[in-house]
């Protein structure tokens, strides 16, 4: 089983030139049947709080990308899009298709990121979402999610055994980005890609730093700060064999989760 993440130069609110960077990227990269491939959040407009302009509407032009290349490679796709809530704002979600085209998975960040008052435009998602990728159960997480473990444990919980973090994660943060990935991999027995955009919004500059974490924490592939696709290999018979050799996840203690709301 083979991942393969897209890490993009997002063009400021643009979908199509977006999307066309995104194609001309996974073209390059050779993508084989039954991979996972996977782009950032709002992979085709950049991080905006202009909802209702990014917004996919009823055409679903990144939706569609995402659908139509998993029918050309016969692969898995997930990516980030915005689409409207019922109370006007929006939804940042993860949506994964199969090599059918057909939708598999809707996740909406659980955390909006307060700091940059994402509260205000976007409403937060309710609960954790997985879906199977052939053996794998993935489970999609959204950019400042990856601060709330408890939320990867929940997922971990329903059987994940691969994390897919999409983000815009600034350049400054850089380091909490590294080591946040990492960390999630090690306490939770499971593969992580973390798939962030490069290069620059009209605010904030992008480190890049896409990479691929194995379940002991060890570094699989990486990007640097340009436009990339990385792929790496997962072995979830290597998995399990950790998880049996070293059981940490059966001393999980049930009266510390806190109950999920619905």
């Amino acid at each position: 089983m083979r991942i393969a993440a897209v890490q993009l130069d997002i063009a400021w609110e643009d979908k199509g030139e977006s999307l066309a960077r995104a194609k001309r990227l996974i073209e390059a990269a050779r993508v084989e049947r039954g991979d996972l491939v996977v782009l950032p959040e709002m992979f085709s407009t950049g991080f905006s709080m202009e909802v209702e302009r990014i917004a996919e509407g009823e055409a679903k032009p990144a939706e569609r990308f995402l659908a139509e290349t998993a029918v050309r490679y016969g692969c898995f796709t997930l990516g980030g899009v915005v689409n409207l809530s019922r109370d006007g704002r929006g939804r940042n979600e993860a949506v994964a298709f199969g090599p059918d085209g057909c939708l598999i998975a809707r996740y909406c960040k659980l955390h909006p990121f307060s700091f940059a008052g994402e509260t205000r435009f976007y409403e937060p998602g309710e609960q954790v979402v997985t879906f199977d990728w052939g053996q794998a159960k993935v489970a999609p997480f959204v950019c400042y999610d990856l601060r709330f473990p408890e939320a990867f444990r929940r997922a971990v919980r329903s059987g994940a055994t691969v994390f897919a973090v999409i983000a815009n994660w600034p350049a400054a943060r850089a380091h909490h980005w590294r080591a946040l990935l990492i960390a999630r991999a090690i306490e939770n027995q499971a593969y992580v890609v973390g798939v962030n955009r490069c290069g620059r919004d009209p605010k904030l500059d992008y480190a890049g730093e896409t990479r691929i974490i194995g379940p002991k924490g060890e570094t699989l592939a990486e990007a640097a700060g340009e436009q990339a696709v990385i792929a790496t290999e997962i072995d979830l018979a290597d998995l399990e064999h950790y998880r049996r050799k070293f059981p940490a996840l059966r001393d999980m203690r049930e009266e510390f989760f806190p109950q999920q709301s619905r």
